[in-house]
């Protein structure tokens, strides 16, 4: 059964406004919404794949215009090349993507491990693992790959990320306390679950709760541990004006420490982040952070 979204929802998921999605249904037919018994437009999957891969063509400098005259086929095909010839080919992403889109899940699997044997877990995951995400992210976008084969790694990656996440556990008591968790709406996980393992070998205790953490529950926490740093990431899109209010949420909670930011939705409010909020654009960054 097909998912329903209002334009509201398709708003959030895509990124791109409600306005520019009516202006495009209406200036250039790109979508055609079917309507409940009560005369209420909602849109389905190919409507959010479609306008995902929309705005990810507009911009790459394609026209709105020349990109409403194509059919689901071509632009798939645009996306796939733009996808494709984007800098150079990495022979390990390639090898990768070649395992995941014929589903040969034993040879994926030895050839994850046979990455983190050969570069380390750091560079695996900074120099292979998030760039191939990206690609996972774009070959769906096109209609190569579906849902349950981005879980497939998704899962295969968070695994093995654990595994050396437990491996590192701090060994003093006296290491000062660090927080990471993503809040109610947030389930992109990887990237933070990454970041506490470069906290716990920089020498802090982490506590990691996972996604989706409900408010009153970091209440709870905030009241039961010290802590002398706090993170989280926004990677999915979200309505206007979320970010600054939660963050003002986390600053009274938590009034003294220091907290760390991260994820795609941030770039756009770094001019307006409070005193005491640090957008941290990558690991290296958090290294140098954690080292001051």
């Amino acid at each position: 059964m097909t998912n329903r979204y209002s334009i509201k929802d398709l708003e959030i998921l895509s990124g791109v406004k409600a306005h520019t999605i009516r202006i495009w249904e209406k200036r250039y037919n790109l979508l055609s919404p079917e309507r409940t018994d009560t005369n209420i437009r909602y849109y389905n999957d190919n409507d959010l794949r479609k306008i995902i891969n929309v705005s990810f063509l507009v911009r790459h400098q394609f026209k709105i215009s020349r990109i409403s005259t194509w059919d689901s086929a071509r632009i798939q095909t645009e996306v796939l090349n733009i996808s494709n010839n984007s800098g150079e080919k990495d022979e390990l992403t390639e090898q990768l993507l070649s395992c995941l889109i014929s589903f040969e899940n034993h040879k994926f699997l030895k050839l994850v491990n046979d990455i983190i044997h050969d570069l380390g877990i750091e560079e695996a995951y900074t120099k292979v693992f998030f760039g191939f995400l990206e690609k996972v992210g774009l070959y769906w976008q096109a209609g190569v790959l579906y849902p349950a084969q981005e879980h497939f790694v998704s899962n295969v990656l968070r695994q093995k990320l654990l595994a050396e996440i437990e491996f590192a556990e701090a060994e003093s008591k006296n290491q000062p306390n660090m927080l990471f968790f993503l809040h109610e709406n947030e389930m992109h996980e990887l990237g933070l679950l990454f970041y506490s393992w470069i906290a716990r070998k920089s020498g802090f205790n982490v506590i990691y709760l996972g996604t989706q953490v409900p408010f009153d529950d970091l209440r709870k926490v905030a009241g039961a541990t010290r802590f002398s740093a706090v993170m989280t990431a926004f990677t999915n899109p979200m309505e206007e004006g979320f970010i600054q209010e939660y963050l003002q949420k986390l600053l009274h909670l938590f009034p003294t420490q220091k907290i760390y930011i991260s994820g795609y939705q941030v770039k756009d409010i770094m001019d307006e982040l409070p005193e005491r909020v640090e957008p941290i654009r990558n690991y290296l960054a958090l290294k140098q952070k954690l080292k001051e």
